[in-house]
């Protein structure tokens, strides 16, 4: 199949590209800089500039590659492009992700209807945003919590945007865990081992992590079935922040995280970072593993943090 990448020097992408070229894909990846071409070819694949705010730009790119199937990576997250990290204000921290998921989503989907595309497979989230209420795990029938009238709103709106585009076009929208693996969690063990990255409240918030060679493991099977609907794209383990923090700590060889009441959490790290420790989710990937065939590598955070961080 030819297979193009919008995002495909990112930090999933550059763990997707080598793998979809060695299952026999010809591969066009797209970054933001002609400087990152370079690292894109040395994955395998044809490399190409884009700007996914800009629908020539995308329209142009796509048309080129004439693909089988478009994969939807588009993030702006990193330090690069979005500074600092900055839990407390999402919107701000998110603000150019947030675009490229809804006004790059359209580009996207736009381009592959007028290119005869058939096929899209999307990035989507699912970590700590379950409906709060039940038990702490759960399924792609449960609803995602949208955190009304914080600062995450928008970017949990903008999420379900893009899904339900992508849905629309009969494509697939995968909901990946937290993502852990080469490059992925540096900023946060670096917080950990300065004891700025504590545990709130009681810590018995649910999380769902997934290492970056299964995400892009199940990223694969989703275009080679030309999966359709919404998949949990998570470990086998979704645990509270009580048990993974300390676990994610001792791995990098940090003293126990400290522990920080809600009240003063919430005025430090905001609305978004007490859900998560507090109230949050995790979720099943027994569709996933179902209907796609899929295989982990990385069953449980507790055996990955430990070979990542050794």
């Amino acid at each position: 199949m030819r297979v193009f990448v919008a995002g495909g020097s990112g930090v999933l992408g550059r763990r997707l590209v080598p793998r979809l070229v060695a299952r026999g894909h010809q591969v066009t990846a797209t970054t933001t800089s002609a400087a990152k071409l370079g690292l894109v070819q040395r994955l395998g694949a044809t490399g190409v500039v884009m700007d996914g705010l800009d629908a020539e730009s995308v329209g142009e790119a796509v048309a080129a590659a004439r693909p089988d199937a478009v994969v939807h990576q588009m993030t702006a997250i990193s330090v690069a492009h979005a500074g600092k990290p900055d839990i407390k204000h999402p919107d701000r921290w998110f603000a150019k992700t947030n675009r490229l998921r809804r006004e790059g989503t359209d580009h996207l989907l736009a381009a592959a209807a007028a290119t005869g595309v058939p096929h899209v497979v999307a990035q989507g989230y699912a970590s700590w945003n379950g409906i709060r209420e039940g038990g702490p795990v759960k399924t792609e029938d449960d609803p995602l919590d949208l955190l009304q009238g914080t600062a995450a709103q928008v970017g949990l709106e903008t999420l379900r945007y893009a899904e339900d585009a992508v849905l629309r076009a009969g494509g697939a929208v995968l909901r990946y865990g937290a993502f852990y693996g080469p490059g992925a969690i540096d900023d946060q063990v670096e917080l950990v081992r300065r004891r700025q990255y504590p545990l709130i409240g009681r810590g018995t918030g649910y999380s769902s992590w997934v290492h970056l060679d299964d995400a892009a493991s199940a990223t694969v099977l989703a275009v080679e079935r030309k999966a359709r609907g919404v998949f949990n794209i998570v470990d086998d383990e979704p645990a509270p922040a009580s048990e993974w923090l300390p676990w994610l700590a001792a791995c990098a060889g940090a003293k126990r995280p400290m522990r920080v009441p809600v009240w003063l959490a919430r005025l430090l790290a905001g609305d978004q970072a007490v859900v998560m420790m507090t109230e949050g989710r995790g979720f099943s990937n027994a569709k996933a593993k179902r209907e796609l065939g899929w295989e982990l590598r990385h069953p449980t955070w507790r055996q990955g943090f430990e070979e990542e961080l050794a």
